[in-house]
């Protein structure tokens, strides 16, 4: 594994983003989470604007939750405390602060916070070409999203030290499709030179945003300097619409972090893998089980790559239609991580043991080939 390689990682009561590598991982590697609504229906958790805003409330919270997970799935190694003193040091974190709407509220997107779901952005409500075209540089020191960011790690520090935790790191499309909305589609046939001023200038605020808290919380004790972009809605253009108006920005971010990585979601990610190809250094990459992940692997040795089974694979799959899909991934892609991620309350608990163990026995057997 390459020394800059990153894992997936859903950190408890949050969405998923990526940690480094850690170098025992095993040959599959799973990769759990849940959706607000589970944790809200067993235990009261309530993910409303207080959980964004108060950093003490979110730890009691996230505290709270990784208890439960640890006695439901003890064999889950994510879920284990890790106590650091009298603190469970990934519970004191900015995780998932504000979730996707990070990015699009620094451009004035409004939230709409429930007590169980992610944060979101109010229904099309976009903001205006004509005042995205008139953007300046963000003076982040003074900008009430970050300022108010600033204090939550004031307080994380002040009460537990390191300031754990990952932001959600979007891609330059992903937040100019919730800043703009799918109009930003359109603008890539119809007015080119805007799409490429606001993603230069989405970028220039990503870099600007995640150098400012990881130096911060690098300095506090928590080592962090990475960058794994987003792409969601790359498979609603082309792949050479992806090469021309996304790829430049992701070589850009890719080349300010020590490590990079990209998420593409739930699809086929074999129309971009030649792009994706050209930028250096990257760590991590997912993708569907439909996408070719023998060619992947050939293409991406030194990368942790991940395979995403969304929540709808546990619901309407028997556990050995699960089993082949699991032997084809470690047979095509291993190496690697399995996502078994937004479980929701349909889900029996038995189910999802089940695919625990599943995954237990196939990494071991095709492990020690």
């Amino acid at each position: 594994m390459s020394s800059y390689g990153l894992r997936h990682y859903i950190p408890v009561g949050a969405l998923a983003r990526r940690e480094p590598v850690v170098g025992d991982e095993p040959y599959l590697r799973l990769s759990l989470g849940f959706v607000p609504r589970w944790y809200h229906d067993r235990l009261g958790s309530d993910f409303s604007e207080k959980w964004h805003l108060d950093p003490v409330y979110r730890y009691q919270s996230v505290l709270k939750m990784r208890q439960y997970l640890h006695q439901r799935f003890p064999m889950v190694p994510e879920f284990q405390p890790r106590m650091r003193g009298a603190t469970e040091e990934r519970c004191a974190t900015i995780s998932s602060c504000h979730g996707v709407m990070l990015m699009p509220m620094l451009y004035g997107r409004q939230v709409v916070y429930t007590p169980d779901g992610w944060p979101d952005s109010v229904p099309n409500q976009y903001i205006p070409k004509e005042e995205l075209k008139k953007l300046r540089p963000f003076d982040l020191s003074v900008h009430p999203v970050v300022v108010q960011l600033w204090q939550q790690m004031d307080i994380i520090e002040a009460n537990w030290g390191a300031i754990d935790g990952y932001l959600v790191e979007w891609g330059v499309l992903n937040i100019a499709f919730r800043v703009r909305g799918p109009d930003i589609f359109a603008d890539m046939v119809d007015d080119s030179g805007f799409v490429e001023a606001l993603f230069e200038h989405i970028t220039q605020t990503i870099l600007d945003l995640f150098r400012l808290v990881q130096a911060r919380q690098r300095a506090s004790g928590f080592p962090v300097n990475q960058l794994s972009v987003s792409n969601c809605v790359a498979n609603m253009i082309s792949p050479n619409f992806y090469r021309r108006f996304v790829l430049p920005y992701d070589l850009r971010l890719s080349r300010e972090f020590e490590r990079f990585g990209v998420h593409t979601c739930n699809w086929d990610a074999t129309p971009y893998l030649d792009a994706i190809r050209t930028i250096d250094k990257v760590g991590y990459l997912d993708m569907g089980i439909m996408s070719d992940m023998r060619r992947t692997r050939e293409m991406f040795p030194d990368a942790r790559r991940c395979v995403l089974l969304g929540p709808v694979t546990l619901l309407q799959k028997s556990i050995p239609e699960i089993r082949t899909m699991i032997e084809k991934i470690a047979d095509e892609l291993a190496p690697c991580d399995i996502c078994v991620g937004d479980v929701d309350t349909a889900t029996p608990d038995e189910t999802v043991l089940a695919v625990i163990r599943l995954l237990e026995e196939v990494s071991w057997e095709k492990g020690q080939g």
